[in-house]
């Protein structure tokens, strides 16, 4: 991979066409993500609001045309920003609300990196990371994370500075799930071991985001950080089959949603006419949505955006990886 921070959609599909594919996926509407934004519109069909994002239309011609907020145009970025309250943070921000979670997993601080907050930067610890007593790496990896309403995913996977655009090298990377990735580099030797615990880091950090656009760049950064930790640690490119089930993984874990509903994004019905059929003939009713009219995450008619707990078994089918619904969670 290259050290370019936006990544073509045009290679990705080139080199792993079905991995494109799977990025794409909406696993709740079984059908793939939609742009969720104007930002398009003027391409005509296909590139409309509620559309959904299909591979045609992000790669030939288009291939370059979804791009990271650091490197879209002022004006751009500027109407984003009105239009969907779009503010990305610094790197220096992110990785200081990221040590704040790892001081109080660790028990300490600078487990990491070290911060220099007048400079706004900082510089990532030299040797293995130290875990306190009682608790091992493994234990590291599988804490579950999650980043709401992620945008490009900028806690979770930092190859670039989303403010600024400016390249971060993997030994200085600073995301929860970067994180887990050093971990596991310093602690296994071989390739299966590796592959086995990335598995487990990316099936314990979630991400949620409205616009289909910025879903994707969250994907495609997670997906790519995968390939160059492991291109770091072992020298070459990991399979193919590894690559896909990291997609797959992806895909489940970051989705497309309302995180004030707990659906997805405009999908709860309000002023809609319906007709139904009684003892009496066609009756015509005005349906709206309870959860909306309430202002609550709860009663909403659309639809609501399911996840998979890896590690919970389904007592009806006995399957592991049990299918759950988002907003459950929360009523936990």
């Amino acid at each position: 991979m290259s050290n370019n921070v936006d990544i073509s959609e045009n290679d990705i599909f080139q080199r792993y066409p079905e991995t494109l594919e799977k990025l794409l996926e909406d696993h709740t509407t079984h059908e793939n993500i939609f742009w969720a934004t104007d930002s398009y519109t003027d391409k005509g069909d296909g590139f409309q609001y509620h559309e959904t994002i299909t591979i045609d239309k992000i790669t030939g011609n288009n291939g370059m045309m979804i791009r990271p907020r650091a490197i879209k145009s002022k004006e751009e970025q500027i109407g984003r920003t009105k239009d969907m309250a779009e503010v990305f943070t610094p790197s220096w921000v992110c990785n200081a609300q990221n040590n704040l979670v790892d001081e109080a997993w660790f028990g300490r601080k600078d487990a990491f990196n070290v911060e220099d907050t007048h400079a706004k930067t900082w510089k990532s610890t030299v040797g293995p990371i130290q875990f306190p007593e009682g608790k091992t790496w493994k234990q590291y990896v599988r804490a579950t994370r999650m980043e709401i309403t992620c945008g490009e995913g900028p806690y979770l996977v930092s190859r670039y500075d989303t403010t600024t655009g400016d390249f971060i090298p993997v030994e200085e990377r600073i995301g929860l799930l970067d994180r887990k990735l050093r971990v596991i580099s310093e602690n296994t030797e071989t390739s299966g071991e590796w592959l086995e615990m990335a598995q487990e880091a990316y099936k314990n950090i979630y991400a949620f985001e409205w616009q289909g656009d910025n879903l994707l760049l969250a994907r495609e950064a997670l997906l790519t950080s995968f390939i160059e930790y492991y291109q770091a640690k072992f020298g070459k490119e990991p399979l193919l089959r590894s690559i896909l089930y990291i997609a797959y993984i992806i895909s489940w874990n970051v989705w497309q949603m309302d995180g004030l509903k707990g659906v997805i994004p405009g999908s709860c019905k309000n002023g809609i006419k319906i007709v139904e059929h009684n003892l009496f003939g066609e009756v015509e009713n005005t349906v709206f949505c309870k959860g909306c009219k309430e202002e609550t995450y709860i009663g909403h008619n659309g639809i609501y955006c399911q996840i998979r707990d890896w590690g919970l078994k389904d007592p009806k089918t006995g399957e592991n990886n049990k299918k759950i619904r988002f907003i459950d969670l929360i009523k936990k």
